[in-house]
């Protein structure tokens, strides 16, 4: 794990963040004293590395607190977001199943606290646990399908469809209502935007300033406002 690591500085009963765990709900009291007590509380400021690819693949984490960008680079330096998660989302479930290098970076993009729970713990309640394995499996299966469409969006796609199909995938997960839309709950650069969508600043930039003047969307302090879901989703299914 990267060296950014610190303890959390807001004190956790970790006990309680993991009963109230989507993935660990099937545990008794006993087990769950048990993770807890082996569980660890980790804090990184923004823009801190998690971990790098190729590193060991030792535990899991679960967001309590911030945002993760799960990422990629090409040899050219080129990034490429794989995945944002968010409170309560999991990570590294996968080389924690398998115990092999890790295949992404993962890095805070705010202030972040995780709940870091080691293989060496973990996997034993699997076998013990099938309900938790079950949850793991469908955790996995999400992952995979959205891996899936955003390979399709980057082979198929042009552009402006990936880009709108990327908006939308953010709002159903940080969208707030505001007055006229859905408001993204999440601050991104337009670099970061590209990066997520596997395209230029400068055609995120572009496509940004013609959405605003069309209505479709608003930006305000880096933020976006979906005010016209219909036509992004028409933008989203047009291609070329």
């Amino acid at each position: 794990m990267g060296a950014t690591m610190t303890t959390v500085r807001i004190a956790f009963d970790k006990e309680l963040v993991l009963s109230g765990h989507f993935l660990l709900k099937h545990l008794e009291k006993p087990e769950l004293q048990r993770l807890a007590a082996s569980a660890r509380l980790a804090y990184f400021r923004p823009g801190a590395v998690i971990f790098q690819k190729g590193d060991p693949g030792d535990s899991m984490m679960a967001v309590i607190r911030g945002r993760v960008k799960i990422c990629s680079h090409s040899t050219d330096g080129k990034e490429l977001v794989l995945n944002i998660i968010n409170k309560g989302g999991l990570f590294g479930e996968i080389a924690l199943l398998d115990g092999e290098p890790r295949t992404a970076d993962a890095v805070a993009l705010e202030e972040t606290d995780l709940l870091v729970l080691d293989r060496s713990k973990f996997v034993p309640l699997l076998n013990e646990r099938p309900a938790v394995a079950l949850q793991l499996i469908t955790v996995l299966c999400k992952r995979l399908r959205q891996t899936s469409e955003h390979l399709e969006d980057t082979l198929f796609l042009e552009a402006s469809s990936r880009f709108a199909r990327a908006l939308m995938r953010l709002a159903d997960v940080f969208g707030k209502p505001a007055p006229g839309g859905l408001k993204l709950d999440i601050k991104l650069s337009q670099q970061q935007l590209g990066c997520l969508v596997g395209v230029s600043r400068e055609s995120i930039n572009k496509l940004l300033g013609e959405w605003q003047r069309n209505g479709v969307i608003a930006v305000e302090s880096g933020r976006i406002t979906l005010l016209d879901r219909h036509a992004l989703e028409e933008i989203a299914e047009a291609n070329g």
